[in-house]
């Protein structure tokens, strides 16, 4: 794989995804300017720029589109990444934006992450900041099709992974969320602002409240995380790791499918350690 870039601007949000990103370039030699989201960014940033003359860190709040595009201007960025999550109700809910980020906002036909996030990449070009694919660097963490854990799904879980897939494509479709909860092919739950693993938490929770002699649901949870329909591979890409699978655990959840080629899974030996520790299967699945 060839990356020919130089300088790159990181936008960073929560979660360990940005410094997997910084590492994976950083060993590229290519040198990062660090744009780190106040509300959501880890402060161990600082401290990873401090011992690496290759990497400088701004803080900026959510809003501060301006003050983002003239930090990489200064900073000579012509290609920029994002990456970790901004929580959706951060996004809608807490931001406040600059003139910049509000006329963006006023123009918009819907309130959408993709659309909104395509108007930022669309501003940045204009500016003369490209916005690349969030896996640039962390193609091998992409996940790849076939069964990964020791067991596969049985036929109870592949009939809810089949049921699962046409409901979280058209959920995705819509940009609402990318996960969906299934038991005895039954949709138990569906991801919307509050992200994978406490839609996964709301399944589990909901399941312990039906009454066993009379439900005809099956215990065990089926979770589906797909990626959207026209994924746009520079922002909200579908992303799993441990806590995924603790939270998946402690739901009762013994069934994971996932896109192959369009999910990146972070610490993946330990991932499936888990996984197998606790008897869910995980599989990859290509369109």
């Amino acid at each position: 794989m060839t990356l020919p870039y130089d300088k790159l601007g990181l936008i960073a949000g929560n979660g360990r995804f940005p410094f997997l990103l910084l590492e994976a370039a950083r060993a590229h030699g290519t040198e990062v300017v660090v744009a780190a989201i106040k509300e959501e960014a880890d402060f161990e940033m600082n401290e990873r720029a401090a011992n690496d003359p290759g990497v400088r860190v701004h803080w900026l709040s959510l809003g501060e589109l301006s003050r983002l595009i003239e930090t990489f201007q200064r900073e000579g960025v012509k290609q920029a990444v994002m990456a970790g999550q901004v929580k959706h109700k951060q996004i809608f809910a807490s931001i406040r934006p600059d003139w910049r980020l509000a006329k963006l906002l006023l123009s918009l036909r819907t309130r959408n992450t993709d659309m909104l996030l395509g108007a930022v990449a669309k501003v940045l070009s204009d500016e003369g900041i490209n916005l690349i694919s969030s896996t640039t660097y962390l193609d091998p963490l992409l996940a790849k099709p076939g069964i990964l854990t020791v067991r596969g799904p049985n036929q109870r879980e592949e009939l809810d992974i089949a049921y699962g897939r046409k409901l979280g494509v058209a959920l995705a479709g819509y940009d609402i969320g990318q996960t969906v909860v299934v038991a005895s092919q039954a949709c138990v739950a569906v991801e919307a602002m509050e992200g994978t693993d406490a839609t996964i938490e709301r399944a589990g929770t909901l399941m312990k409240t039906l009454d066993d002699e009379a439900s005809i649901l099956e215990r065990n949870l089926t979770v589906v995380k797909v990626a959207k329909p026209k994924q746009d591979m520079r922002f909200d890409v579908p992303v799993i790791g441990i806590k995924t699978i603790e939270v998946m655990r402690q739901a009762n959840t013994t069934c994971l499918a996932l896109e192959a080629y369009k999910t990146l899974i972070f610490d993946l030996d330990k991932v499936l350690e888990r996984a197998n520790e606790a008897g869910i299967a995980i599989v990859a699945l290509e369109n």
